[in-house]
């Protein structure tokens, strides 16, 4: 149970999946489940649509969302005319989603939901604020098909990732990815002084002196030609990318044959839009990756089954996982 013990330790938990079908709502549901005693107001949404019995795409079956009595619940004004449970409103949103307003609620009796809720990651932070307001005590984002973006530090407190045979269907390739974005997530953090400093920067590239001071180099982003240009190194080794940062960057960071020990800031791991290859690359080259902000990582939750019925031994993953993360992997189905 430590797992769900570690969840209630946090004001928002995002469950962030690696693909489609990796788990993500039968976790939600292994821990709604778990929570309902625990004597916390909690509350969930999703970015996303979730709770639907069949997958538009694969037609498959899927796990519907069922929550308890006293528990708030945040979804779009079609999907709560869905629900299957009476509830209270408590708040209807002046803002209009492709679904209508979002209705925030609380279930009087225990029943399954459809959830829809903030399509944005602004949204989602002022609706994870007003559900603290309301004295919930943790609120819980299901995610939405590779919207890493809501598992941000600048979002949620702490994450949850699943992964699974809708990856891959061979287990080594499956832990090679899974294991890159884990490598991303637990990114080693700048000191705070400095983390404070650079939170507040939205675009451009800028430099960090010997002395600490931050420095315009007057880019716009990685997509720009101008840091190929001109000596972006002139205040030293450390530069930090305030938007994306893309292969074509960190090849161009690996291949400063005359400055190797580069090191390279960004807001948060959501921030590497690069492959594999190009991370571990620009690492083995002598480069540094850190990270402004950064989250909790609660665990992994595995589904080891594909849409197509292909069938991947949990066991073997677990460990063939554990072994590589060096952390708690969880098959909710054997738990």
């Amino acid at each position: 149970m430590s797992f769900i013990n570690e969840i209630v330790d946090y004001r928002s938990v995002s469950i962030v999946g690696m693909a489609k079908n990796t788990g993500k709502t039968e976790c939600l549901n292994y821990i709604l489940n778990h929570i309902k005693n625990e004597g916390k107001l909690f509350a969930v949404t999703s970015i996303g649509v979730d709770g639907e019995r069949i997958d538009r795409v694969t037609q498959s079956a899927k796990p519907e969302i069922e929550i308890s009595e006293g528990m708030f619940f945040v979804t779009s004004e079609k999907h709560y005319r869905e629900k299957q449970l009476t509830a209270e409103i408590i708040d209807v949103s002046e803002n209009y989603t492709a679904l209508g307003r979002l209705v925030t609620a609380k279930a009087v009796t225990a029943g399954k939901i459809l959830l829809s809720g903030p399509s944005d990651t602004r949204s989602l932070k002022e609706l994870i604020v007003k559900m603290k307001q309301r004295g919930v005590h943790t609120t819980l984002v299901d995610g939405a098909i590779s919207r890493f973006s809501l598992g941000s530090p600048g979002v949620t407190e702490a994450l949850i990732l699943t992964t699974g045979a809708a990856l891959s269907k061979s287990i080594p390739e499956l832990v090679r990815k899974t294991k890159y974005v884990y490598d991303l997530i637990q990114s080693e953090v700048t000191d705070q002084k400095l983390s404070d400093r650079l939170s507040g920067i939205e675009k451009g590239i800028w430099a960090i002196d010997k002395e600490g001071e931050i420095h315009d180099l007057q880019i716009s982003s990685v997509l720009s030609e101008e840091f190929g240009k001109e000596d972006i190194f002139r205040y030293g080794n450390i530069i930090f990318v305030a938007g994306i940062v893309s292969d074509n960057f960190l090849r161009f960071l690996r291949i400063q044959k005359h400055n190797p020990n580069i090191t390279l800031i960004v807001k948060d791991f959501t921030r590497i839009f690069a492959s594999s290859e190009s991370y571990y690359a620009f690492l083995k080259n002598g480069g540094k990756l850190k990270v402004a902000l950064k989250n909790k990582f609660i665990g992994v939750c595995i589904n080891p089954q594909s849409p197509d019925g292909y069938q991947l031994d949990s066991v073997r993953l677990s460990e063939a996982l554990q072994e590589s993360l060096k952390i708690p992997v969880y098959d909710i189905k054997q738990m």
